[in-house]
Protein backbone atom coordinates (compact mmCIF):
# COMPACT_ATOMS: atom_id res chain seq x y z
CA UNK A 1 0.00 0.00 0.00
CA UNK A 2 1.55 3.72 -1.09
CA UNK A 3 0.98 6.43 1.26
CA UNK A 4 -1.83 7.83 -1.96
CA UNK A 5 -3.54 4.32 -1.31
CA UNK A 6 -3.37 4.77 2.46
CA UNK A 7 -4.98 8.13 2.30
CA UNK A 8 -8.01 7.25 -0.22
CA UNK A 9 -8.38 3.99 2.42
CA UNK A 10 -8.62 6.41 5.25
CA UNK A 11 -11.08 9.01 3.55
CA UNK A 12 -12.78 6.26 2.28
CA UNK A 13 -13.62 4.76 6.20
CA UNK A 14 -14.45 8.44 6.82
CA UNK A 15 -17.02 8.38 4.02
CA UNK A 16 -18.41 5.40 5.34
CA UNK A 17 -18.59 6.38 8.70
CA UNK A 18 -20.94 9.40 7.25
CA UNK A 19 -22.93 7.05 5.20
CA UNK A 20 -23.56 4.78 8.31
CA UNK A 21 -24.56 8.08 10.70
CA UNK A 22 -21.51 7.35 13.00
CA UNK A 23 -20.17 10.79 12.13
CA UNK A 24 -21.94 13.87 11.28
CA UNK A 25 -19.61 15.61 9.65
CA UNK A 26 -18.46 17.25 5.97
CA UNK A 27 -16.16 14.78 4.16
CA UNK A 28 -13.53 16.62 3.12
CA UNK A 29 -11.97 16.74 -0.37
CA UNK A 30 -8.72 14.80 0.62
CA UNK A 31 -6.86 13.29 3.62
CA UNK A 32 -3.20 13.61 4.17
CA UNK A 33 -1.02 11.00 5.64
CA UNK A 34 2.44 11.49 6.51
CA UNK A 35 5.27 9.24 7.72
CA UNK A 36 5.91 8.94 11.15
CA UNK A 37 8.17 11.11 12.50
CA UNK A 38 11.22 9.71 14.65
CA UNK A 39 10.21 8.36 17.82
CA UNK A 40 6.52 8.47 16.89
CA UNK A 41 4.42 5.13 16.29
CA UNK A 42 3.64 3.47 12.89
CA UNK A 43 4.72 4.46 9.18
CA UNK A 44 2.14 6.76 8.71
CA UNK A 45 -0.07 9.34 11.04
CA UNK A 46 -3.01 11.38 9.95
CA UNK A 47 -4.68 14.36 11.80
CA UNK A 48 -8.08 13.98 10.35
CA UNK A 49 -10.04 12.98 13.48
CA UNK A 50 -8.66 16.16 14.58
CA UNK A 51 -9.85 18.20 11.83
CA UNK A 52 -13.14 16.41 12.12
CA UNK A 53 -13.49 16.68 15.49
CA UNK A 54 -15.63 20.13 15.88
CA UNK A 55 -17.73 19.70 12.78
CA UNK A 56 -18.79 16.50 14.14
CA UNK A 57 -19.35 17.65 17.83
CA UNK A 58 -17.54 15.60 19.22
CA UNK A 59 -14.13 14.76 21.21
CA UNK A 60 -10.70 13.81 18.45
CA UNK A 61 -10.38 11.05 20.41
CA UNK A 62 -14.16 9.25 19.86
CA UNK A 63 -14.07 10.20 15.85
CA UNK A 64 -10.56 8.58 15.84
CA UNK A 65 -11.72 5.61 17.48
CA UNK A 66 -14.90 5.69 14.83
CA UNK A 67 -12.20 5.70 11.88
CA UNK A 68 -10.11 3.25 13.52
CA UNK A 69 -12.27 0.78 13.06
CA UNK A 70 -13.02 1.07 9.74
CA UNK A 71 -9.21 1.11 8.34
CA UNK A 72 -7.78 -1.84 10.33
CA UNK A 73 -10.56 -3.67 8.26
CA UNK A 74 -8.77 -2.89 5.20
CA UNK A 75 -6.59 -4.92 3.42
CA UNK A 76 -2.76 -3.81 3.78
CA UNK A 77 -3.51 -1.97 7.36
CA UNK A 78 -1.83 -4.21 9.72
CA UNK A 79 -2.21 -2.12 12.71
CA UNK A 80 -3.95 1.66 13.53
CA UNK A 81 -3.33 3.02 17.04
CA UNK A 82 -4.76 6.01 18.38
CA UNK A 83 -1.62 8.28 19.81
CA UNK A 84 -1.81 12.06 21.73
CA UNK A 85 -4.64 14.22 21.12
CA UNK A 86 -6.74 11.50 18.35
CA UNK A 87 -3.87 10.89 16.02
CA UNK A 88 -3.90 7.90 13.92
CA UNK A 89 -1.12 5.66 13.61
CA UNK A 90 -0.92 3.27 10.83
CA UNK A 91 1.28 0.14 10.48
CA UNK A 92 0.83 -1.36 6.90
CA UNK A 93 0.44 -5.18 6.82
CA UNK A 94 3.26 -6.95 4.78
CA UNK A 95 5.48 -4.55 3.89
CA UNK A 96 7.08 -6.43 0.90
CA UNK A 97 3.93 -7.04 -0.46
CA UNK A 98 3.80 -2.74 -0.02
CA UNK A 99 6.57 -2.08 -1.73
CA UNK A 100 6.04 -4.71 -4.88
CA UNK A 101 3.07 -2.88 -4.96
CA UNK A 102 5.17 0.41 -5.70
CA UNK A 103 7.26 -0.55 -8.46
CA UNK A 104 4.48 -2.18 -9.96
CA UNK A 105 2.43 0.60 -10.19
CA UNK A 106 5.62 2.62 -11.56
CA UNK A 107 5.96 -0.37 -14.01
CA UNK A 108 2.26 -0.01 -15.31
CA UNK A 109 1.56 3.89 -15.21
CA UNK A 110 5.21 4.40 -16.77
CA UNK A 111 5.96 8.50 -17.38
CA UNK A 112 2.27 8.88 -15.79
CA UNK A 113 2.95 7.40 -12.27
CA UNK A 114 2.11 10.05 -9.61
CA UNK A 115 -0.57 11.77 -11.80
CA UNK A 116 -4.43 11.51 -10.77
CA UNK A 117 -7.55 12.84 -10.67
CA UNK A 118 -7.41 14.99 -7.17
CA UNK A 119 -7.97 17.92 -8.94
CA UNK A 120 -10.32 17.07 -11.36
CA UNK A 121 -13.41 18.91 -10.78
CA UNK A 122 -11.13 22.78 -11.27
CA UNK A 123 -10.99 24.88 -13.97
CA UNK A 124 -7.77 26.81 -13.45
CA UNK A 125 -6.81 30.07 -15.14
CA UNK A 126 -3.19 31.83 -14.67
CA UNK A 127 -2.27 35.23 -15.65
CA UNK A 128 1.38 36.08 -15.60
CA UNK A 129 3.60 39.19 -16.64
CA UNK A 130 5.63 39.30 -20.03
CA UNK A 131 9.05 37.92 -18.89
CA UNK A 132 10.55 34.43 -18.92
CA UNK A 133 10.77 33.44 -15.31
CA UNK A 134 7.30 33.63 -15.16
CA UNK A 135 6.01 32.35 -18.31
CA UNK A 136 8.35 29.54 -17.75
CA UNK A 137 6.57 28.81 -14.35
CA UNK A 138 3.21 29.35 -15.33
CA UNK A 139 3.95 26.41 -18.25
CA UNK A 140 5.46 24.46 -15.70
CA UNK A 141 2.52 24.57 -12.79
CA UNK A 142 -0.17 24.12 -16.02
CA UNK A 143 1.65 20.84 -16.91
CA UNK A 144 1.60 20.13 -12.70
CA UNK A 145 -2.02 20.77 -12.71
CA UNK A 146 -3.17 18.92 -15.91
CA UNK A 147 -1.15 15.93 -14.58
CA UNK A 148 -3.73 15.65 -11.66
CA UNK A 149 -7.00 16.11 -14.05
CA UNK A 150 -7.21 20.02 -14.11
CA UNK A 151 -8.70 22.16 -16.99
CA UNK A 152 -5.93 24.94 -17.56
CA UNK A 153 -6.26 28.36 -19.15
CA UNK A 154 -2.93 30.76 -19.37
CA UNK A 155 -2.80 34.33 -20.23
CA UNK A 156 -0.06 36.85 -20.35
CA UNK A 157 -0.46 40.44 -20.24
CA UNK A 158 1.35 41.34 -23.50
CA UNK A 159 2.05 39.61 -26.79
CA UNK A 160 4.55 36.33 -25.82
CA UNK A 161 8.36 36.65 -26.48
CA UNK A 162 8.65 34.60 -29.79
CA UNK A 163 11.74 32.85 -27.87
CA UNK A 164 9.62 31.36 -25.29
CA UNK A 165 8.51 28.82 -27.91
CA UNK A 166 12.04 27.81 -27.97
CA UNK A 167 11.66 27.04 -24.24
CA UNK A 168 8.08 24.86 -24.56
CA UNK A 169 6.00 27.69 -23.91
CA UNK A 170 2.23 28.45 -25.25
CA UNK A 171 -0.08 30.73 -24.05
CA UNK A 172 -4.01 30.53 -24.48
CA UNK A 173 -4.14 34.72 -24.64
CA UNK A 174 -2.68 38.01 -24.51
CA UNK A 175 -3.90 41.74 -22.59
CA UNK A 176 -4.89 42.06 -19.54
CA UNK A 177 -7.97 39.67 -18.21
CA UNK A 178 -11.32 41.24 -17.52
CA UNK A 179 -11.88 39.86 -14.63
CA UNK A 180 -8.69 39.16 -11.91
CA UNK A 181 -7.28 35.66 -12.18
CA UNK A 182 -4.38 34.06 -10.31
CA UNK A 183 -1.21 35.36 -10.70
CA UNK A 184 2.36 33.79 -11.26
CA UNK A 185 4.62 36.00 -9.75
CA UNK A 186 8.53 34.40 -9.23
CA UNK A 187 11.12 36.58 -8.74
CA UNK A 188 12.41 38.36 -12.33
CA UNK A 189 14.84 36.41 -14.19
CA UNK A 190 16.81 39.45 -15.36
CA UNK A 191 17.27 38.30 -18.73
CA UNK A 192 15.42 37.19 -21.93
CA UNK A 193 14.78 34.11 -23.04
CA UNK A 194 16.91 34.37 -25.87
CA UNK A 195 20.22 35.62 -23.79
CA UNK A 196 19.35 32.66 -21.67
CA UNK A 197 18.67 30.20 -24.77
CA UNK A 198 22.18 31.44 -26.28
CA UNK A 199 24.08 30.73 -22.67
CA UNK A 200 22.53 28.01 -21.51
CA UNK A 201 20.10 26.44 -24.17
CA UNK A 202 16.55 25.22 -22.88
CA UNK A 203 17.07 22.52 -20.64
CA UNK A 204 19.72 24.28 -18.33
CA UNK A 205 17.48 27.35 -18.75
CA UNK A 206 14.01 25.70 -17.74
CA UNK A 207 16.06 23.86 -14.95
CA UNK A 208 17.88 26.97 -13.33
CA UNK A 209 14.29 29.18 -13.57
CA UNK A 210 12.46 26.40 -11.90
CA UNK A 211 14.31 24.92 -9.29
CA UNK A 212 14.35 27.93 -6.68
CA UNK A 213 11.22 28.55 -4.90
CA UNK A 214 9.10 31.64 -7.02
CA UNK A 215 10.25 33.78 -4.17
CA UNK A 216 14.26 32.99 -4.55
CA UNK A 217 16.31 34.24 -7.19
CA UNK A 218 17.16 32.23 -9.87
CA UNK A 219 20.91 31.21 -10.45
CA UNK A 220 21.56 31.16 -14.00
CA UNK A 221 25.48 30.71 -14.56
CA UNK A 222 27.60 28.67 -15.71
CA UNK A 223 27.47 25.87 -13.02
CA UNK A 224 23.96 24.63 -15.08
CA UNK A 225 26.10 23.12 -17.52
CA UNK A 226 28.76 21.29 -15.45
CA UNK A 227 29.14 17.96 -16.49
CA UNK A 228 29.47 16.76 -12.58
CA UNK A 229 28.20 15.86 -9.21
CA UNK A 230 28.24 19.41 -8.35
CA UNK A 231 25.61 20.22 -11.05
CA UNK A 232 22.00 19.23 -10.00
CA UNK A 233 20.63 18.94 -13.20
CA UNK A 234 23.62 16.86 -14.59
CA UNK A 235 23.37 14.73 -11.04
CA UNK A 236 19.59 13.77 -11.67
CA UNK A 237 19.83 13.29 -15.51
CA UNK A 238 22.58 10.82 -14.94
CA UNK A 239 20.95 8.83 -12.68
CA UNK A 240 18.08 8.35 -15.38
CA UNK A 241 20.73 7.76 -17.63
CA UNK A 242 22.54 5.31 -15.90
CA UNK A 243 19.20 3.60 -14.60
CA UNK A 244 18.34 2.65 -18.26
CA UNK A 245 22.04 1.75 -19.16
CA UNK A 246 21.76 -1.03 -15.95
CA UNK A 247 18.89 -2.19 -18.49
CA UNK A 248 21.11 -2.85 -21.13
CA UNK A 249 23.64 -4.13 -19.04
CA UNK A 250 21.10 -6.95 -17.60
CA UNK A 251 20.00 -8.07 -21.20
CA UNK A 252 23.46 -8.41 -22.25
CA UNK A 253 23.92 -10.77 -19.19
CA UNK A 254 20.40 -12.24 -20.13
CA UNK A 255 18.20 -11.31 -17.45
CA UNK A 256 15.46 -8.80 -16.52
CA UNK A 257 14.45 -7.33 -13.70
CA UNK A 258 11.58 -8.80 -11.18
CA UNK A 259 10.47 -10.44 -8.29
CA UNK A 260 10.28 -13.81 -6.65
CA UNK A 261 7.37 -15.54 -9.06
CA UNK A 262 5.95 -17.29 -5.75
CA UNK A 263 6.36 -14.26 -4.03
CA UNK A 264 8.20 -16.10 -0.89
CA UNK A 265 11.09 -15.27 0.90
CA UNK A 266 12.46 -11.94 2.24
CA UNK A 267 12.18 -9.23 -0.29
CA UNK A 268 15.53 -7.52 -0.86
CA UNK A 269 14.83 -3.91 -0.18
CA UNK A 270 16.22 -2.57 2.67
CA UNK A 271 19.30 -0.64 3.70
CA UNK A 272 20.63 1.40 1.40
CA UNK A 273 17.77 0.47 -1.53
CA UNK A 274 14.89 1.51 1.63
CA UNK A 275 15.26 5.63 1.28
CA UNK A 276 15.33 4.87 -2.37
CA UNK A 277 12.10 2.95 -2.42
CA UNK A 278 10.27 5.14 0.15
CA UNK A 279 10.78 8.11 -2.19
CA UNK A 280 9.37 6.90 -5.07
CA UNK A 281 6.52 5.84 -2.56
CA UNK A 282 6.09 8.98 -1.97
CA UNK A 283 6.37 10.78 -5.50
CA UNK A 284 2.26 10.79 -6.29
CA UNK A 285 2.28 13.21 -2.94
CA UNK A 286 5.31 15.68 -4.21
CA UNK A 287 3.40 15.37 -7.66
CA UNK A 288 -0.07 16.57 -5.93
CA UNK A 289 1.67 19.06 -3.67
CA UNK A 290 3.47 20.66 -6.65
CA UNK A 291 0.03 20.65 -8.40
CA UNK A 292 -1.95 22.49 -5.20
CA UNK A 293 0.86 25.19 -4.17
CA UNK A 294 1.74 25.70 -7.87
CA UNK A 295 5.28 25.01 -6.53
CA UNK A 296 7.29 22.99 -9.56
CA UNK A 297 10.61 23.85 -7.22
CA UNK A 298 9.00 20.89 -5.41
CA UNK A 299 9.34 18.49 -8.17
CA UNK A 300 13.06 19.59 -8.66
CA UNK A 301 13.84 18.93 -5.16
CA UNK A 302 12.35 15.44 -5.00
CA UNK A 303 14.05 14.59 -8.18
CA UNK A 304 17.05 15.99 -6.88
CA UNK A 305 16.46 13.36 -3.75
CA UNK A 306 15.57 10.48 -5.98
CA UNK A 307 19.17 10.99 -7.75
CA UNK A 308 21.38 11.34 -4.17
CA UNK A 309 19.30 7.95 -2.71
CA UNK A 310 19.68 5.90 -6.58
CA UNK A 311 23.80 6.58 -6.38
CA UNK A 312 23.87 5.39 -2.74
CA UNK A 313 21.48 2.21 -3.76
CA UNK A 314 23.70 1.60 -6.43
CA UNK A 315 27.30 1.37 -4.86
CA UNK A 316 25.80 -0.33 -2.14
CA UNK A 317 23.81 -2.88 -3.85
CA UNK A 318 25.14 -3.23 -7.15
CA UNK A 319 21.95 -4.36 -9.88
CA UNK A 320 24.29 -6.22 -11.66
CA UNK A 321 26.14 -9.00 -11.01
CA UNK A 322 30.41 -8.62 -11.27
CA UNK A 323 32.84 -10.93 -12.83
CA UNK A 324 32.13 -14.33 -12.58
CA UNK A 325 28.92 -13.83 -10.57
CA UNK A 326 25.63 -15.69 -11.58
CA UNK A 327 22.21 -13.42 -11.88
CA UNK A 328 20.35 -14.04 -8.68
CA UNK A 329 16.76 -13.03 -7.29
CA UNK A 330 18.78 -10.07 -5.56
CA UNK A 331 19.82 -8.83 -8.78
CA UNK A 332 15.95 -8.78 -10.51
CA UNK A 333 15.02 -7.03 -7.82
CA UNK A 334 17.79 -4.40 -7.66
CA UNK A 335 17.39 -4.41 -11.07
CA UNK A 336 13.05 -3.42 -10.77
CA UNK A 337 14.00 -0.77 -7.76
CA UNK A 338 16.80 1.05 -10.68
CA UNK A 339 14.57 1.28 -12.93
CA UNK A 340 11.49 2.30 -11.32
CA UNK A 341 14.11 5.09 -10.41
CA UNK A 342 14.29 5.71 -13.55
CA UNK A 343 10.98 5.66 -14.22
CA UNK A 344 10.55 8.53 -11.77
CA UNK A 345 13.25 10.76 -12.74
CA UNK A 346 11.91 11.30 -16.89
CA UNK A 347 8.86 11.34 -15.43
CA UNK A 348 9.29 14.76 -13.14
CA UNK A 349 12.04 15.64 -16.18
CA UNK A 350 9.11 15.56 -18.32
CA UNK A 351 6.50 17.61 -16.51
CA UNK A 352 9.06 20.68 -15.81
CA UNK A 353 9.60 20.19 -19.73
CA UNK A 354 13.30 19.00 -19.36
CA UNK A 355 15.01 16.47 -21.63
CA UNK A 356 16.06 12.58 -19.65
CA UNK A 357 18.58 11.48 -22.22
CA UNK A 358 19.57 8.01 -22.04
CA UNK A 359 23.08 8.43 -22.79
CA UNK A 360 25.60 11.20 -21.06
Amino acid sequence: MTPADLSRTVLRAVRRAVDEGALRAPVPARVRVERTRPGGSGDYACAVALQLAAPAALPALEVAAVLRERVAAEPGVGRVEITGPGFLSFTLDAPAAGDRAVLDAVRDQGLAYGHGDALREEILQFHHAREVRAAVTAHAVRRLVVAQGARVRVSCAEASDPDWARLGVTVDAHGTPPVPLTGIRPVPAGATAGELLERLGPDATRWGLLRPAGHDRAALGPDLLVQGEANPLFRVRYAHARARALTRGAALLGFTSGHDPDGEGPFPYDGAARPLLDLIADHPGVLLAGARHRAPDRVARQLEAVAHAFFDFHDSCPPLPAGDEKPSAAHRARLALAEAAGTVLAGGLSLLGIRAPEHL
